[in-house]
């Protein structure tokens, strides 16, 4: 799966917003520099989050834009939804339309449905703040270290039951 700049842009720039403090007013040029992407799209993008309640806009000179709530209170996958951006791994169009062939759906659909909830899962465990605090590597680590614990005593269970 890639997702696209839509999804990424949205994240990046609303975690350099909350990386400027919660009280503070950003401009979207200095966004838009920061992070290279360009103004028109921020433009865009900044229109959808604002429709979504995740920022507020401020006019005038020292306008711009803040978060509406804190960033440890905004997930990730709120800015995903927030600009229509899918996290979705099968190419059917949902659980009750047509399949992915046609009427039928391909033998890896569920498979595939499944990892894109898993996606969505982690994308709601995550928040602004974890991402500025630089805190997703270490969770991530942190369960990948429980998880190898625990499929080495299921593995040390199942020899155990061979024997």
């Amino acid at each position: 799966m890639q997702l696209s700049t839509k999804g990424r842009y949205a994240v990046m720039a609303l975690a350099d917003l909350a990386k400027q403090g919660e009280e503070c007013i950003v401009n979207l040029s200095s966004i838009a520099k920061r992070q290279q992407i360009s103004l028109p799209y921020l433009e865009q993008l900044f229109l959808k989050l604002r429709r979504a309640d995740l920022v507020s806009s401020f006019r005038g000179p020292g306008g711009g834009y803040a978060l509406r709530r804190a960033a440890g209170q905004i997930t990730i996958a709120e800015v995903m939804r927030a600009v229509d951006e899918p996290v979705k791994m099968t190419r059917c169009g949902g659980e009750h339309e047509a399949g992915c062939m046609g009427d039928d759906r391909c033998l890896t659909h569920d498979l595939w449905d499944a990892l894109g909830r898993k996606i969505v899962n982690f994308l709601d465990g995550v928040t602004l703040g974890d991402v500025i605090d630089n805190q997703i590597a270490k969770e991530v680590m942190s369960r990948a270290a429980e998880n190898s614990v625990e499929e080495t005593l299921v593995a040390q269970n199942r020899q155990i039951a061979a024997k």
